[in-house]
């Protein structure tokens, strides 16, 4: 959002985060309401890919999902054109948060791997249309902050000096730092898979990011008095956000440990050579807690967990991605969108509303 580089580290860091959670005040709502929300997962995994292909910022990828998230709110959209919306939404965010030469060209798009696969031709009448089309959705305003916007500010003092590991002092503050970093980058990435994150303010997202990277790396207190004021959120607040990025996780290693245990099995002509030992906390051993004395006493898996489904940490090249029912031969697509009416499904609403007029998202 025009923010320069490192604005977490400037004199103006306070007055910046404070303007975001302003913003975050006015979000739209997100009712979950659209008929291909079983496609979202898919297409958010197709943004991470082409987003790492170009290495785009995380505010770039973050943006384009959620800008994908309220389009798909509000429109009725075939699986033809959700492909143009997603990478119209990524196309969109890229020339708003990162830096001209990496926003990605047609030809350039139109050459990678899993476009080709995909049987997608992108034309450039039709990505002008779309962009276009997505402005005046927004009513050309793309300020909205994202928990990847917030993350850097929290981590700026995720992991100081006086904490304890395991009840003992730091060995390596600098080495427990970086992990810091890779666990909170990881919980984001969860967090940009599954919608129900959308009814979370993206502040508390982030802030329940650093809250379970902690958790997981044995840090205590795990959410000190100083993450508390600067980020504005109590324990109590953070808990159900917790609880669902720690579920994730859990998940995440059981399923690394069951592809390491087929793998193994292979290796030793079906000998069973997989041990219980292996396996992770569960939530509630994370949780039951009070959080000045979280420090829970068996640790999960000490690296990132292989299995998890942000296609930015399965590393997997572009063309490995498996897309819904095939569209046939290439050829350009539709931008014609109609508006649909409302759709009786649960609803995932943020405790707020646009404070300008949006006319296209008005029933």
């Amino acid at each position: 959002m025009e923010l320069e580089d490192q604005w977490w580290k400037g004199q103006l860091a306070a007055d910046i985060h404070q303007a975001l959670k302003n913003k975050e005040l006015k979000l739209p709502p997100y009712k979950g309401q659209s008929p291909q929300l079983n496609l979202r997962r898919y297409f958010a995994d197709l943004i991470s890919i082409i987003s790492n292909s170009f290495w785009l910022c995380p505010t770039s990828r973050h943006l384009a999902v959620y800008l994908l998230d309220l389009f798909m709110d509000h429109y009725d959209v075939t699986v033809q054109q959700l492909h143009m919306v997603s990478l119209s939404c990524l196309l969109l965010a890229s020339k708003f948060e990162d830096r001209e030469d990496r926003v990605p060209k047609l030809e350039t798009l139109n050459s990678l791997r899993c476009m080709s696969s995909l049987n997608l031709v992108l034309t450039k009448q039709g990505l002008l249309h779309m962009e276009l089309l997505l402005l005046e959705t927004f009513n050309w305003n793309l300020y909205l902050p994202t928990a990847a916007h917030f993350i850097d500010y929290y981590l700026s003092i995720a992991v100081l000096d006086g904490d304890l590991h395991d009840g003992w002092p730091m060995a390596n503050l600098e080495k427990t730092k970086l992990y810091m970093a890779k666990y909170a980058d990881y919980f984001l990435e969860v967090s940009l898979q599954d919608h129900v994150f959308l009814c979370f303010a993206p502040s508390l997202v982030a802030a329940a990011c650093v809250a379970a990277s902690r958790l997981i790396l044995h840090l205590s207190p795990s959410w000190p008095p100083r993450l508390q004021r600067l980020t504005g959120f109590a324990w109590e607040n953070l808990m159900p956000c917790v609880e669902k990025l720690l579920i994730a996780h859990d998940s995440d290693v059981k399923e690394a440990n069951k592809q390491k245990c087929q793998q193994q099995q292979q290796q030793q002509q079906g000998q069973t050579v997989f041990h219980s030992s292996g396996q992770p906390a569960t939530v509630t051993q994370y949780l039951q807690l009070p959080s000045s004395m979280h420090c829970p006493q068996k640790a999960p898996q000490a690296g990132l967990a292989a299995g998890h489904r942000s296609a930015s940490y399965l590393g997997h090249p572009a063309s490995g991605l498996q897309g819904p029912p095939q569209h046939g031969d290439a050829q350009p697509v539709a931008t014609s969108l109609d508006p649909k009416p409302a759709v009786a499904t649960r609803a995932y609403p943020v405790s707020s509303h646009y404070s300008y007029p949006a006319a296209c998202f008005d029933r």
